[in-house]
Parts: C-alpha cells; structure tokens; sequence
C-alpha cells in the first residue's frame, strides 16, 4: 500500500487527476477563488466518467484542466483506497453545491443558474429562495438551447456578473461546455451540478443515507429513471471494476520480486499477454 498522500496534494487514480480534500477543504478553496476573483472549476468523478475519460479525449482534457477534482461517488474513494490512495471522504457533487449555496446565501455572492428544464430550474430556484431568503440569483438559463445559441448564452452569463456558476446538464456536455467556455463567462467559481437541481426542484429525489454511504446511491437513482440510466449504470459500472482489477494487477506484476519479476515459470507466464484486464 502506498503512502497515505497529505492533505491539498493531487494523486492520478485511473487516469484521472484527484484532489485529496475534505469538504471543508474543498469549500475553503472554491470560496478563496471566489474573494480573490481568480478562476476555479470543480470537477466531481465518478465511476461513469472515469470510464469515459478513456474515449473522450475532450472530457478528459476538459477534467485535467480544473483547478478542484474530487471524488463524487463512493466507488471511487474505495477504489483509490485499494490502488493505495487515502482520501478523507467523499466530497459530492450535490453536496459541495448546497454548502456553496449556503456560503452565497451568507456572504452576498451572486449565483447563476444554468441547464435543467424551465419548469424543474423554476421551482428549484423558488425553492432555494425559500430555503435560503438572502441568496442573490444573478440569472438562470434552461439548458435546451441549441449549438447556434451557445454565444447568446454565454453573454447573458457574462452580463449577470455572477460569482458561482452551476450547470445542470448532463455528462459530458456539462464538462465541454465548461472546457471550451468557463473561463471566458465571468464567474470565479464554476462547477457542473448535472440533476442536482432536479433533486433541489423535488422531482427526483436523493438516496437515503444508509445507501450513499454504502456506495448504492447510483442503485437509487437507477430506480427511479430505469429506461434512462438502467443499461448505462450497468455496463458503466461493470467497466469501472474492470479498470480497477486491471490496475491492481498491474501493479502487483509490477513490483519487485512481484509475479512480473518471477520470470517465466511464474504465475505471469500462464497469464495471456492479451490479458483483458489490463
């Protein structure tokens, strides 16, 4: 097992960079973004997009290029505790985007809102407003525009001058949206929030806390939207393990004196050198 990383420091797990913070950690850094009027966008990993990072060249450029990546399902902090990186927690996506709401809501930073459908980001927003009566909403945006108005959209964002931009599309429009045109749009602090606001809005409803923490909240969702993300966790998922077999394979074969180093009557010299699992 490697050598538990120090807090702050950045680790690859899968190909993927990764931040080692807790959620304290990670609001500390997304509100110093925000009063120094630098730039930084948050990227929540999970099994899903590890697994198409590894076809999308422009997801994964798009991924490297953030200032804050942190691990959103609980299958990736297991699977980076086996590969022998220790992270402190879980630091969700939808989490991290309520304790940023909260922190608007305290200190007058403005918030736009983009993606969802008209009806589901009104009532999200109606219910934000109820929730939290000081939060300063600088605009909205639904995310059913298309290719040609992408410009428009951007200048309306610009023109809002807000402090926090959530995006609630899906994966990975989310992330080349924000590649091509995050730091051209105004805001210090951006980050993909994908059906975080459906949740917020109450049209789907979030896992119980017994089954986020047992790694199953992708179950829940799958549930309740089963024609749309049933066949897609599935083969996502069963993917994603795969990866993390075949790297821990690779590096025990790797390791001296490991069944790499044991020449040809070891246990590597049965293994296929087509090995699927690599």
């Amino acid at each position: 097992m490697a050598a538990r990383p120090t807090p702050g420091e950045r680790v690859e797990l899968l190909g993927s960079p990764l931040d080692i913070v807790n959620m304290d950690e990670a609001v500390a850094r997304c509100r110093a973004a925000i009063d120094s009027r630098g730039y930084l966008q948050h990227m929540s990993i999970n099994a899903a997009k590890l697994v198409s990072m590894r076809s999308d060249e422009e997801l994964r450029s798009s991924v490297e290029a953030c200032g804050l990546i942190t691990a959103d399902g609980q299958s990736v902090v297991w699977a980076a505790r086996l590969l022998g990186s220790r992270l402190p927690e879980r630091v969700a996506g939808i989490d991290l985007m309520h304790r940023m709401l909260e922190a608007a809501n305290a200190h007058g930073y403005r918030v736009y809102f983009l993606g969802a459908r008209p009806e589901v980001l009104e009532a999200a927003i109606s219910n934000l407003r109820a929730q939290l009566p000081d939060l300063v909403v600088a605009g909205s945006q639904h995310g059913y525009f298309s290719d040609g108005e992408t410009d428009a959209v951007a200048e309306a964002i610009r023109s809002a001058e807000a402090d926090i931009l959530f995006v609630a599309m899906s994966s990975p429009r989310k992330e080349h949206f924000l590649g091509r045109l995050g730091r051209d749009l105004g805001a210090p602090f951006t980050m993909g929030v994908g059906g975080s606001v459906d949740v917020v809005a109450g049209v789907t409803s979030r896992a119980p806390v017994v089954l986020q923490r047992a790694g199953l909240e992708w179950l829940y969702r799958m549930l309740q939207e089963p024609g749309r993300l049933g066949r897609r966790y599935l083969t996502t998922n069963f993917q994603f393990i795969r990866m993390v077999i075949g790297e821990m394979a690779t590096r025990r074969s790797s390791r001296p004196g490991g069944a790499a180093a044991s020449g040809p009557t070891g246990a590597a010299a049965k293994r296929a050198p087509s090995d699927p699992q690599r």
